[in-house]
């Protein structure tokens, strides 16, 4: 016992090693392939970053240099002004720019590209913007900003603008960089400026947060110069859990274990004085090693396993030796027992005569039992005629037991006016119960009431009444379509409908309703309770966060010579491999106890033995939908039927 436990530990140690052995080898290798990646699209990202800024690079210079800038910053009249603002407006069409605008050497703009719209930069003051002031000190002027008068974010260039030697005021351009972030979605991608601060980032949550905490005089520089419109600048919850070669690190942005993780590449944009960040996730990375640490560990238990059936092959083969021996001293006691046997024999001849005879009395009985068994089938046929009425009577006893109940209360608070109601309610149940067994003959005869005559509105208003108890938490909307007219309204039971009558015993047009519309009840009984069910968008639309609601749709559709009633759900549907057993009887698809199955295979009998039909499928919004069509017992045209309504 002690052995077979050490080697049991010493098998599981092993595969607790190889697990974690392929786990850290696939993983580190997963790890050295996703930097790489990572470092081919932070080169490619941030040579396409700079490709754009260096296009626009000379723009400011060339700007500079023409002498209409140059007349309106020394003589800012009328002319100047408008000629200045027509080139500017020219050039920055052309060019592709966000804005491009003149500014004095006191930092008022004297002209702009947009100098025609409501939020023009002519006439602001902008001494405390940096580019402005790198750009009046002879340098070149970068700045990343949010717009004081547009809001909108961009990266400004400047230079300034000499006359005779002597600056005379600074030239810009902004660029709106919003783009860049769309340009690769698939990973998060951030851009920081000298601070650390995001301006640029594909996640929008990320902008304006610090990969760094800021100084208490970083802070004030750029809360002072409005770089970021006076945003509230916050750091990015960024843990940095193991840095790797190439400025890669493996980083959780979010706090709690189970933070996503991600591999940052950086790499520096030089001028500008930029860094760019690409997130890789490192979840595939993980799951790649956990599947081959899986994989490996089943071929281990694979391995053991084979090593365990070849030890007991050889115990069996062992086995199998020991069994031949043996079997040859049997065969030897077998040649001995030849004789003796030779004389049972003829002993067995004389007992296989007698069984001979015994054989042919079983087959007289076995007819027998045929003829029989010819009269047990159609005893089983009754029973099944039987356990149909039974399952037809249980909506009125479910119905009967409600009111009874009702009544008790009725009667004990002295309600005797409601009583009354619940107690002719009763009787009208009974009356009803009485009829679904007089029926029994003409199911058996299979007898065709082709002469009934069934008003569609009195059927609906008697199920409804006989389901109301179930109907409760279920919404039921009921429309009628005249095709001749071409209307459609809501149909109202409670009025009588003269017109819409079918060829079809009354009584039986209810069982067949009862039954559809209980079978709909109960597939919307999961809607609304868990999180979403197909079909549930039946015309309805849901609010975020909001479950939607148990609904049924009747929608009797009337032609000249025809009425067509579909009971539609909005529960999960008929499964395909259901949909043609369906109208099967006793196929059902409900637990023990809550049903025989022979309510669709009744309903489509009945719609038969009327010369109508009862078809299911699928609705294209989801959802179950049955059609029952009925001959038109009163063929009349159908305009009267949309003024009635």
């Amino acid at each position: 016992m002690t052995r077979r436990l050490l080697i049991l530990f010493a098998l599981l140690a092993g595969l607790v090693a190889a697990c974690g052995l392929t786990w850290s080898i696939t993983w580190q290798r997963g790890i050295d392939a996703l930097r790489r990646n990572a470092a081919v699209r932070v080169d490619r990202t941030a040579n396409s970053l700079k490709s754009t800024l260096e296009r626009y690079e000379s723009l400011p210079y060339l700007l500079a240099e023409h002498p209409y800038v140059q007349d309106v910053l020394v003589n800012p009249d009328a002319l100047n002004v408008e000629r200045a603002n027509h080139y500017l407006e020219d050039l920055n069409r052309h060019a592709r720019a966000t804005a491009t605008y003149i500014i004095k050497a006191d930092g008022l703009c004297v002209a702009a590209s947009n100098w025609h719209e409501p939020e023009s930069f002519v006439g602001v003051e902008y001494q405390f913007r940096p580019y402005f002031l790198d750009a009046v000190r002879g340098g070149v002027g970068r700045f990343f900003g949010i717009g004081t008068i547009s809001h909108d974010p961009g990266y400004y260039i400047s230079q300034p603008v000499r006359r005779d030697g002597k600056i005379v005021g600074v030239s810009v351009v902004k660029l709106n960089l919003e783009w860049f972030q769309g340009t690769d979605a698939a990973e998060p991608l951030i851009v920081t400026d000298d601070h650390g601060v995001i301006f640029l980032s594909s996640v929008p949550a990320w902008k304006y947060h610090t990969v760094r905490p800021l100084s208490g005089a970083v802070a004030d520089s750029i809360y002072q110069t409005r770089q970021y419109a006076r945003q509230e600048i916050a750091p990015l919850p960024v843990t940095i859990q193991r840095t790797l070669e190439g400025d890669a690190q493996i980083v959780r942005v979010g706090g709690g274990r189970y933070a996503p993780r991600y591999l940052a590449t950086r790499r520096s944009m030089g001028e500008p004085d930029w860094h760019l960040i690409t997130m890789a996730s490192v979840d595939p990375v993980d799951t790649d090693a956990r599947n081959a640490a899986v994989v490996v560990g089943f071929g281990y238990v694979s391995l053991c396993l084979l090593a365990f059936y070849w030890r007991m092959r050889r115990a069996r083969l062992r086995e199998i030796m020991r069994g031949r021996e043996l079997l040859q001293r049997a065969y030897a006691e077998l040649n001995q027992r030849v004789a003796e046997r030779t004389a049972d024999l003829s002993q067995a001849n004389e007992q296989l005569k007698t069984e001979v005879s015994e054989r042919t009395r079983a087959e007289q009985e076995l007819r027998a039992a045929h003829d029989e068994l010819i009269q047990a089938s159609k005893l089983a046929a009754l029973g099944q005629m039987a356990a149909g009425i039974t399952h037809e009577l249980n909506q009125p006893l479910a119905a009967l037991r409600g009111f009874s109940d009702n009544t008790r209360v009725l009667l004990e608070r002295g309600d005797q006016a409601a009583a009354r109601e619940n107690l002719e309610a009763i009787a009208s149940l009974t009356e009803r119960m009485g009829k679904i067994t007089n029926q029994l003959k003409l199911f058996v005869g299979r007898a065709r009431p082709r002469s009934a005559r069934a008003p569609l509105a009195r059927a609906l208003r008697n199920v409804l009444a006989l389901l109301q108890k179930r109907l409760e938490s279920v919404q039921v909307v009921l429309t009628v379509i005249d095709v001749e007219a071409g209307t459609r309204v809501l149909f109202d039971p409670t009025v009588e409908h003269a017109d819409l009558v079918g060829n079809c015993d009354e009584l039986r047009l209810e069982q067949v309703l009862i039954n559809l519309l209980g079978n709909a009840v109960d597939a919307t009984a999961e809607v609304g309770a868990g999180e979403d069910v197909g079909g549930a968008t039946s015309g309805a639309v849901l609010r975020a966060g909001e479950r939607p609601m148990p609904r049924i749709e009747i929608e009797i559709e009337a032609t000249e010579a025809t009425l067509s009633i579909s009971v539609h759900d909005n529960g999960p549907g008929i499964p395909d491999d259901v949909l043609p057993r369906l109208f099967e009887p006793f196929f059902t698809t409900k637990e023990m106890g809550q049903g025989l199955g022979l309510g669709l295979a009744i309903s489509s009998s009945i719609a038969r033995d009327a010369g109508g039909s009862l078809v299911a499928r699928n609705a294209p919004e989801g959802g179950a939908l049955f059609v029952l069509t009925l001959r038109r017992a009163r063929v009349q045209a159908t305009h009267q039927f949309a003024e009635n309504h």
